[in-house]
């Protein structure tokens, strides 16, 4: 398998512990290192060459000195080594590859048709992947591919389960896409790949906790936990757009009554203020009609008690909100908190700090590069 050994090098802890301190404190000194790790600097040292001869770790211009000769710098070396990453659905496959920094290098997007079998979905994850490999002069030094799609997935054995809008069960996308390409491959949920990408790309600081909702054609969520994602006893953790916030409500997609994802989603605004899609909902509201507006007010509220919900359930320190619905940030962020800061238990709770993500339309994508770099470096947050 590709890159194999490069997971390999990694297994030392004490070398997880210096590449991380690297990634995360870097440009830094080996003295620095060893202080603030309590690894001896021979073993620093030691550690350190290793990481360069491998071309992970890159040398920087000398530090300040403290007296007697000026430090040597260290800083990752992000063009070591590329991730694709893959946004797989409901309705559009995008596909990315980044360096280690999650600058994208190139990309590609192909239509999911609504008809579409196992064979041909998978078929057509191979394409895009292929386009995006033929675009780049780098193939040697891929680590892997990250898969985000949508539905319930198997994380262990790589299987999406059930994908409800596709109507698609058991595709074996690891398998597969390990068999053509011969790179490590990692799938997860759409929305938990997101709120991964998050902790990792999102500018979020030292947030121990992190719920990220995704609202688009669906609603889902993710939950990380000290550098970790949630994903429960079968993997359905984060599954919020099937949480029920009015037992009267509208069938939802699943066969249930009044489920958040029935209200909130681009499809259910559009056909609550009768227009033909949620980009012509937000038009109008943009152009003052009061309908619209309105139809955004009634939908923000109903967000907001959900993620209240979740708040009293999670309790986490900082929500962030992404997905297509968020470009009427303007029309439904003020609305949501004000009915998170009326509905929930205590004052702490009613000021949990609620955001729309920062990494635009490529939050998902990101999310499924940092799939691999999980694997790469570990499980912790940056912490900057």
């Amino acid at each position: 398998m590709k890159q194999r050994g490069t997971f390999q090098l990694m297994k030392s802890v004490n070398k997880s512990i210096v590449l991380n301190k690297i990634r995360i404190d870097g440009p830094i000194s080996r003295a620095q290192i060893a202080k603030e790790t309590s690894i001896t600097p021979p073993t620093v040292s030691s550690i350190v060459k290793e990481l360069i001869q491998e071309d992970v770790v890159v040398e920087k211009a000398l530090g300040v000195s403290q007296g007697g000769r000026k430090p040597t710098l260290l800083r990752i070396n992000q063009d070591a080594f590329y991730v694709i990453g893959v946004d797989a659905g409901p309705s559009t496959n995008h596909c990315i590859l980044t360096n280690l920094a999650g600058d994208i290098l190139c990309r590609t997007e192909s239509v999911i048709d609504s008809n579409i079998t196992n064979k041909q979905f998978l078929n057509l994850l191979k394409k895009d992947i292929q386009s995006v490999l033929e675009q780049s002069s780098q193939k040697d030094k891929v680590i892997g591919i990250g898969v985000a799609m949508h539905g319930v997935v198997s994380v262990d054995t790589g299987v999406s389960l059930v994908a409800p809008n596709l109507r698609l069960h058991n595709i074996p996308i690891k398998a597969e896409l390990e068999k053509e390409f011969g790179y490590i491959v990692k799938v997860e949920n759409d929305a938990r790949a997101m709120a991964l990408g998050e902790a990792w790309f999102g500018d979020h600081g030292e947030v121990r906790s992190l719920l990220a909702v995704n609202i688009g054609n669906g609603v889902g969520g993710g939950i990380v936990i000290d550098g970790n994602l949630y994903h429960g006893a079968q993997n359905i953790a984060g599954e919020i757009g099937h949480m029920t916030v009015d037992m009267n409500g509208p069938v939802c997609q699943c066969g249930n009554r009044g489920c958040l994802q029935s209200f909130a989603t681009g499809w259910a605004i559009a056909q609550k203020a009768n227009k033909e899609s949620g980009e012509e909902v937000y038009e109008s509201a943009l152009a003052g009609e009061k309908a619209s507006i309105h139809v955004f007010k009634e939908v923000s509220t109903i967000i907001g008690i959900g993620l209240t919900n979740l708040i009293h359930v999670i309790n986490p320190e900082r929500i962030v909100i992404g997905g297509g619905v968020t470009k009427a940030w303007e029309f439904l962020l003020d609305p949501l908190r004000k009915t998170i800061r009326e509905r929930a238990l205590t004052r702490e709770a009613k000021e949990t700090e609620v955001v729309i993500t920062n990494l635009g339309d490529d939050a998902t994508l990101l999310g499924a590069v940092s799939l691999l770099l999980v694997e790469l470096f570990s499980s912790q947050i940056p912490k900057s």
